[in-house]
Order: structure tokens, then C-alpha cells, then sequence
């Protein structure tokens, strides 16, 4: 079984056709599920997006459990836990200095 979603699979697959706009790109991957189903898909997304040819920062990772208490949205599905809150932030921060280094721009 495939843990990549059909809607984020065609997606990829329509992105990737010439010319492959995922080429050369830094890229981050956030995961919200529940166990190891969003471990899975993490890198699952790794390995296609090594192939799209895209470079991935390699720390910090993050898996959001979202059956683990305290709760991690609201009911309006917006992000409510300040840990997250923050794990997220550690990553797009690396993300950011990672794609300045591949541009060239330390």
C-alpha cells in the first residue's frame, strides 16, 4: 500500500513533467497522523522526492502525532499546541538557512 494520498500523488506527478519544477529545490516534510502512519509517509515522500532530484534538509524531523494528548488543534483545525508550534519553527528556520546555502547566499 501506497501511504501518499492520491490527490498529493497526482500533484507530484503533474509537477514533475517537464520541465520538473521540484529540480534543484531545498524542501522540508512535516507529517500529522496518528502511530507510524505519518513516519511512513515521510519517508516514503523522501525516496520521490530524492528522485525529483529535490535536497532535503536533514534535521530537525517532525512528526506531529495528533492521537497523543494534549490536543494539537482546535475545532476549527487550526495548530493550538505551542510545542508543535514550535517544533514547526525549527523547521522552516532550517529550511530557510538550507535553501540560502544551496543559492549560494550564507
Amino acid at each position: 500500500m501506497c501511504p501518499i494520498l492520491a490527490p498529493l500523488k497526482n500533484a507530484i506527478d503533474c509537477a514533475s513533467r517537464l520541465p520538473n519544477v521540484w529540480g534543484d529545490k531545498a524542501a522540508a516534510i512535516i507529517s500529522a497522523g496518528g502511530g507510524f502512519g505519518g513516519a511512513r509517509s515521510h519517508y516514503h515522500l523522501r525516496q520521490i522526492g530524492i528522485y525529483l532530484d529535490l535536497h532535503f534538509i536533514n534535521k530537525p524531523e517532525f512528526y506531529l502525532n495528533t492521537f497523543q494528548p494534549p490536543a494539537k488543534f482546535d475545532s476549527d483545525g487550526n495548530l493550538i499546541d505551542p510545542s508543535s508550534k514550535e517544533k514547526i519553527k525549527e523547521v522552516l528556520l532550517s529550511l530557510q538557512a538550507f535553501t540560502l546555502r544551496l543559492r549560494g547566499k550564507n
